[in-house]
């Protein structure tokens, strides 16, 4: 174990790394201007790790599949994502505070929340159902780059309050992907975040695509650098290492909390799936880059390292296995018990105080359903 460089699979400009795709682990990294990461865990803590990995891509393939069956309306899968989203989540300190976009189901599981909750939403038969302030992790947002915005007056808030400046201070954290950078509200909350020292981390996951849109049709730069025209730090990691996802979250919540302002983490990973399960990847996408970031697999570079330092034996790893396939199993049995969602309850919850136009529309709407009869 020795000092981090940049890997031949890094990218223009490098990132940082601690566990490269052949599973070598790295004492630590030093960026060009000086900044080291580290991450230091027990055997016990790694072996964490690569469960939380393993059970979150299978809980996703469950979301997948269901959706695929006719059980959710709509999946948005993290597949290969994975790394990005346990270390952040893993990073975050239980007074923090996280705002997701839709597809954060491995930050949702590190803040222990049941996983059967985005199901529901997915289903449409509830708004999100768990609560943000027991969990300090705010309800999915489909608007995309909205929530970066609620982040920002929330990080504000914290400031307002005295809850920064100490070791034991807060911060937020909001998550969201490459295509958002091109959204004005998240160029706003650059702007806000900055201006007023809000202790909050912009978490971006760079996965390569906006749905179909590559990279390059949204950046002339590489998106850490944009941090600079706002006046904080960025910070380029690799989104396939779950160690240094961790280090260079950790490091970012902790410079936010104890007063030091905003820091734009950009997760340089890949989305192996489709956008999501209404998107198909093969009409924009080659499929010989798909292979080539399959040799970048978070999960098989992790679990490359446990056994190579013996931390981790083929007994561990099946019972892995078995642990994961009984949770999905009992997810997957507890999602179709779930309810049907009733189409008329589209109309509910749109205005607080109710609203003649959507009652007529209410009305329009059951009229035309009952033309089909009762058993529709």
């Amino acid at each position: 174990m020795v000092s981090g460089a940049a890997g031949a699979d890094a990218p223009a400009g490098g990132f940082v790394q601690l566990l490269n795709p052949d599973g070598e682990r790295a004492d630590s990294y030093t960026t060009p201007d000086g900044v080291t990461y580290s991450a230091d865990f027990t055997d016990d803590e790694y072996r964490e790790l690569y469960t939380d990995l393993v059970m979150v891509r299978r809980l996703d393939a469950e979301g997948l599949a269901l959706q695929r069956q006719g059980e959710l309306g709509l999946w948005a899968s993290l597949l290969g994502q994975e790394a990005a989203q346990v270390g952040a989540g893993r990073a975050m300190r239980p007074q923090d505070m996280a705002f997701p976009s839709y597809r954060e189901h491995g930050v949702l599981y590190t803040r222990g929340i049941d996983p059967i909750m985005p199901f529901g939403l997915f289903r449409g038969i509830d708004q999100g159902g768990w609560d943000p302030n027991e969990f300090k992790f705010g309800i999915y947002t489909l608007v995309i780059g909205a929530h970066t915005l609620h982040a920002t007056g929330y990080a504000m808030g914290i400031n307002l309050d005295g809850k920064t400046g100490t070791p034991d201070g807060e911060a937020a954290i909001a998550f969201f992907g490459d295509g958002s950078t091109s959204q004005g509200e998240v160029n706003e909350a650059f702007v806000w975040s900055s201006v007023y020292n809000a202790p909050l981390v912009f978490f971006c996951q760079n996965n390569q695509w906006a749905i179909s849109e590559p990279l390059e049709r949204q950046t002339r730069i590489p998106l850490y650098r944009r941090a600079d025209g706002f006046g904080f730090p960025g910070i380029r990691v690799d989104g396939n290492d779950v160690l240094a996802s961790y280090a260079v979250t950790r490091a970012a919540l902790d410079n936010a909390r104890t007063g030091n302002g905003p820091t734009l983490i950009e997760a340089y990973t890949y989305r192996m799936g489709a956008h999501t399960s209404s998107d198909d990847p093969t009409r924009y996408r080659d499929a010989g880059e798909v292979e080539a970031w399959k040799a970048k697999d978070p999960i098989s570079r992790m679990k490359s390292f446990l056994t190579k330092q013996q931390i981790a034996d083929d007994t561990f790893f099946q019972q892995v296995e078995n642990d994961v396939t009984k949770i999905a199993l009992d997810l997957r049995e507890r999602v179709m018990a779930l309810p049907d969602p009733r189409p008329v309850s589209m109309f509910d919850n749109v205005y607080p105080q109710g609203s003649p136009r959507i009652d007529a529309q209410r009305r329009q709407f059951t009229d035309y359903e009952a033309l089909f009869g009762s058993g529709h």
